[in-house]
C-alpha cells in the first residue's frame, strides 16, 4: 500500500494569509482554534482534493484530524519540556517557535529534579485549567500536550535530540567520554515525557495508542551510538507509551539496522536519502515506511528531481507499505507538489484513503 499525505507550514501560511503565530497563539486555546480553523479553510480550498492540511511537520495525521479539535499547548516536546527546567520561549510570527538552549549546559543528572516534581510547574497547572475549560464546551474537543490529533499517538522528541537541545553540542562528545552520565541523562528524559504524556493523557481523557519519537540527531552519531544509548532508551519509552513510530531527518541508511533495536517499532519515518531498499532488507514489506522528499527537489525549478527521486522509491519499496510526506514551505515550488502526488496516485499500490 501506498500513500501520500502533506502539511502546511507556519511560513507558507503567514505569507499566504498573514498570520501570526505569537506568542497568544500558543498560550490563548481561543485564538489558536481560530488561526488553526482559517488555516486549515485556506488548505482545503486552495488545494482541493490532496490530502494537505495545517499542523506540525508529520505530526498530525490528516485521517485523524477534527474540525472542533482545540489544541492546548500545542507547543514541540522538546520546547515544553525546556521551559519546564526554565528555558525560555522564543516564538516567531511568522515560523516555528523555538526556547533558549542549553538551559542544563553544565549540569549532571544529580541536578536533575525528580520527574514527577514537573508536574507541579505552573506552566502544566496552566494547560491543565485550559483543558478542563475547553471540555466545558461540547462542540470542541480539547487535543491536550503532546498529541496533536485525536488518535491518541502521542509525540516526543528523541533523548538524544532533546538532550543536544539542552545541554548543547557537547552531548556528542560526552557520549564516548562520558557514558554513563549520559546514558542518566537520557533515562531522565525519558522518564519526564513518558509522566508528561500520561499525565495529559488522563486530564483530557485521551487514551495513549503509540508514541511518534522524533529523533532528529540520531543520523548525526555512529549507528554504535544509537545502539548503545538511543535504542534502549526509546524500547523504554514504548514499554510505557506504545507501539513507537521512529523518525531520523538525515540520510539513515547506516543506521537501519541500529533502529532495528528498538523494541515494539512499528513504523520508521526517514529522510529522502535514505536507501528504501535497505529498509525493506531489514524489516520486510509489512513494515510502514513514512519518507519525505529533499527540500532542493521540492525547492527545483522543475518537476524532474522529484519525480525522479520517487520513481526510484517506488521501484526499491518493491511492494511495501509506504507513506510519502511532506511539508510545505512557503520557498517550495507547488509544481513539484502536484507532480509528486500525480506520481504517486499512479502507482499501482497506491490506496484512495480519506
Amino acid at each position: 500500500m501506498i500513500t501520500i499525505s502533506g502539511t502546511l507550514s507556519k511560513s507558507r501560511l503567514a505569507k499566504a494569509l498573514g498570520v501570526k503565530f505569537d506568542r497568544d497563539y500558543y498560550f490563548d486555546p481561543d485564538k489558536r482554534y481560530a488561526i488553526d480553523c482559517r488555516c486549515n479553510r485556506y488548505a482545503a480550498e486552495r488545494f482541493p482534493d490532496m490530502r494537505l492540511f495545517y499542523s506540525e511537520s508529520n505530526l498530525g495525521q490528516i485521517e485523524h484530524w477534527d474540525q472542533n479539535q482545540v489544541l492546548v499547548g500545542g507547543i514541540q516536546p522538546n520546547l515544553i519540556l525546556g521551559m519546564l527546567l526554565g528555558a525560555d520561549f522564543i516564538p516567531a510570527d511568522h515560523g516555528d517557535a523555538d526556547i533558549t538552549s542549553g538551559c542544563l549546559a553544565g549540569k549532571d543528572p544529580s541536578d536533575l529534579p525528580k520527574p514527577e516534581s514537573l508536574l507541579d510547574h505552573e506552566l502544566v497547572k496552566l494547560f491543565d485549567r485550559q483543558i478542563r475549560e475547553t471540555q466545558t464546551d461540547s462542540m470542541r474537543r480539547a487535543i491536550p500536550p503532546f498529541f496533536w490529533d485525536a488518535s491518541g499517538r502521542t509525540a516526543i522528541h528523541g533523548v538524544l535530540t532533546t538532550a543536544q537541545k539542552f545541554f548543547g553540542e557537547t552531548i556528542f562528545l560526552d557520549m564516548m567520554t562520558e557514558p554513563k552520565r549520559c546514558l542518566d541523562v537520557m533515562d531522565w528524559i525519558g522518564k519526564a515525557f513518558v509522566i508528561l504524556v500520561g499525565h495529559f493523557s488522563q486530564t483530557a481523557n485521551l487514551p495513549i495508542t503509540g508514541v511518534h519519537v522524533g529523533e532528529c540527531s540520531s543520523c548525526m552519531v555512529s549507528p554504535e551510538l544509537v545502539e548503545g544509548f538511543i535504542a534502549p532508551v526509546t524500547s523504554r519509552i514504548g514499554e510505557h507509551l506504545g507501539p513507537v513510530r521512529f523518525h531520523s531527518c538525515g540520510p539513515s541508511t547506516n543506521h537501519l539496522k541500529a533502529f532495528s533495536k528498538i523494541q515494539n517499532l512499528y513504523s520508521l519515518d526517514l529522510g529522502g536519502e535514505t536507501s528504501i531498499d535497505k529498509a525493506r532488507d531489514i524489516f520486510g514489506k509489512q513494515m510502514l515506511i513514512s519518507i519525505a522528499p529533499l527540500p532542493r527537489d521540492l525547492s527545483a525549478p522543475t518537476t524532474e528531481p522529484i519525480l525522479s527521486w520517487a520513481r526510484r522509491l517506488a521501484a526499491e519499496n518493491d511492494g511495501g507499505n509506504l507513506d510519502f510526506v511532506y511539508h510545505f514551505e512557503a520557498g517550495y515550488n507547488i509544481d513539484t507538489i502536484y507532480a509528486l502526488t500525480d506520481f504517486v496516485r499512479g502507482l499501482p499500490d497506491y490506496a484512495q484513503t480519506h
